[in-house]
């Protein structure tokens, strides 16, 4: 006989967040349900570990709250492919167990929020969603924040939030150090001695063996690669050690270098150090294993126990490391969830610059001959990941300049990514890489020629293209295409006192000069597929 229950609790795959006060009931007639579903899986063309990281995430929390006490059904692929969707799924298990009351944490994707609406409005029993306690503001805040259809930029944001928060404050109210924001001092290049001492990534053993099987199972459609042993925190025991190496290991310097990029560590074995000193905490956050407080809070201690000498750390944390890791957690992770919630559902149609070039091939292959291009998707598809520069100023670059339909990027970025979520995905897609949405987050378009690869990185040493060439076969094209972008959008761009230099420096080329580089740029898209 089937057990029932009074009332039933979704539990979505981006909720494991096992501080939420839902689990403080120890109500033996609450139900918790979590699910693989076709749904998921199938939306958008998904990196291997993303599927995998969320499976094996929504497992692991299944257990830990069955071994709290709690009422829990974990559902796999294998017991609901016959249904539809989640609606379907919900329906028939609302029916089974007699549940008088549903109830789900408000999903921080649009499409979710609108399907569990509507699936709510039409059930006869009572139903409730309620705030998932992840974020710093709640979801009646952001509307103070942000106006929809209008420019917002992140750093006032930013600074209102260390103000409420009170987060690197001094007793006056001013910010600790004299400066808001250490931005200028975080933009180093990884010198040949810095190498050596770019800490190994703290990497995890966790055995998906099944979650593969099962996929392979039901043919769910994938892209890039995976081994039985997923690298990347499941549970919170391992965020937080995570958190914890990070602060140990990678903060000493992350500022001075989280915009540097390297293809001379892309070793497999022993030496992957390919994540530099960055965090990648973006899956634990972003599933909510870990909150953005307790990120947060734990790098103040880290740097608080150290300016008392409580901690023995080499080098020295200094302010502006700090500054730089908070400014992404608390200012621009809150920002891009303001934008996304008061600009949908118009803001997914977006495309201020009409771009409609389709995505080239090589994207899911990374067989290109640009070397940047190269390193940085194939080490998205080894490993789901890239850090924010690699998206922004590598691949959303070169999608910015080629004109690539943003929602091509969308569904790429919004796949190929072990972190992404639409609600994080598509404002810094859309909107601060391509410039789709017209400026409402950036405050320029992110356009950059070969010189600024070069600047950030050793990629140009190695690569089939000449970074210094404007033109001809062995020319780097992102130097061409740059010049089209601005030429082509100058109507759009060009009041942009920020791109005054760069138009004053386009007019000084002669016609014929202009002339060959145009012509060149329209090669390379002609060509694009064999770049």
């Amino acid at each position: 006989m089937t057990k029932t229950y009074q009332r039933l609790r979704l539990v979505l795959g981006d909720q494991l967040n096992a501080s939420h006060s839902w689990f403080k009931d120890k109500d033996p007639g609450t139900l918790y349900l979590l699910a693989e579903l076709r749904q998921e899986t199938d939306y958008v063309l998904h990196h291997v570990q993303k599927i995998c990281a969320f499976f094996a995430g929504m497992q692991q929390f299944a257990q830990a709250l069955d071994a709290a006490g709690l009422q829990v059904l974990h559902l796999t692929l294998d017991d609901t492919q016959a249904f539809a969707d989640l609606p379907q799924l919900l329906s028939h298990l609302i029916a089974q167990h007699q549940i008088q009351h549903f109830e789900y944490q408000l999903p921080d994707e649009y499409r979710l929020r609108q399907q569990l609406a509507e699936f709510s409005a039409q059930l006869s029993i009572s139903s409730q969603g309620v705030s998932s306690e992840h974020f710093y503001l709640t979801d009646g805040e952001l509307s103070k924040h942000f106006t929809a259809g209008k420019q917002h930029r992140m750093e006032a944001f930013y600074r209102k939030m260390r103000k409420r928060f009170a987060i690197l404050m001094d007793a006056e109210g001013n910010p600790e150090g004299g400066q808001w924001n250490y931005d200028a001092n975080n933009r180093n290049k990884l010198k040949a001695a810095d190498l050596a001492a770019v800490p190994q990534p703290l990497l995890f053993v966790n055995d998906v063996a099944e979650i593969l099987a099962r996929l392979e199972r039901h043919q769910i459609k994938t892209m890039g690669q995976a081994d039985e042993a997923l690298l990347w925190p499941v549970n919170r025991q391992q965020a937080k050690a995570l958190l914890d190496y990070f602060c140990r290991y990678c903060l000493p310097l992350f500022g001075s270098f989280q915009d540097a990029m390297t293809g001379q560590l892309k070793q497999r074995g022993n030496n992957r150090q390919w994540s530099l000193y960055h965090s990648r905490l973006s899956f634990a956050l972003n599933s909510k294993i870990i909150s953005p407080q307790l990120v947060v809070d734990t790098v103040l201690v880290h740097y608080r126990a150290q300016q008392g000498q409580l901690l023995s750390v080499e080098p020295r944390i200094d302010i502006a490391q700090v500054e730089g890791f908070i400014r992404q957690i608390l200012g621009w992770r809150e920002f891009v969830r303001g934008v996304y919630w008061l600009n949908m559902p118009e803001y997914a149609s977006l495309n201020a610059l009409s771009a409609q070039r389709s995505l080239p091939s090589w994207f899911w292959t990374g067989q290109t001959q640009m070397q940047c291009m190269q390193q940085a998707i194939e080490q998205s598809l080894e490993f789901a990941y890239a850090h924010h520069i690699q998206r922004l100023m590598i691949t959303g670059n070169f999608c910015l300049l080629a004109g690539i339909d943003p929602d091509a990027v969308d569904a790429w970025y919004l796949g190929v990514y072990i972190d992404a979520l639409e609600w994080v995905e598509m404002p810094n897609t859309r909107g601060m890489s391509q410039f789709a949405d017209g400026g409402i987050v950036g405050s320029k378009a992110y356009a950059a020629s070969g010189n600024y690869v070069n600047k950030m990185s050793d990629y140009c040493g190695s690569c089939h293209y000449k970074v210094a060439k404007m033109t001809g076969s062995d020319a780097c094209p992102l130097n061409a295409l740059y010049w089209r972008f601005m030429s082509v959008n100058k109507e759009a761009l060009g009041n942009n006192p920020r791109n005054a230099m760069v138009y004053a420096n386009w007019n000084k080329k002669t016609p014929e000069q202009q002339h060959a580089v145009l012509t060149h740029a329209e090669h390379c898209l002609t060509q694009i597929e064999q770049l």
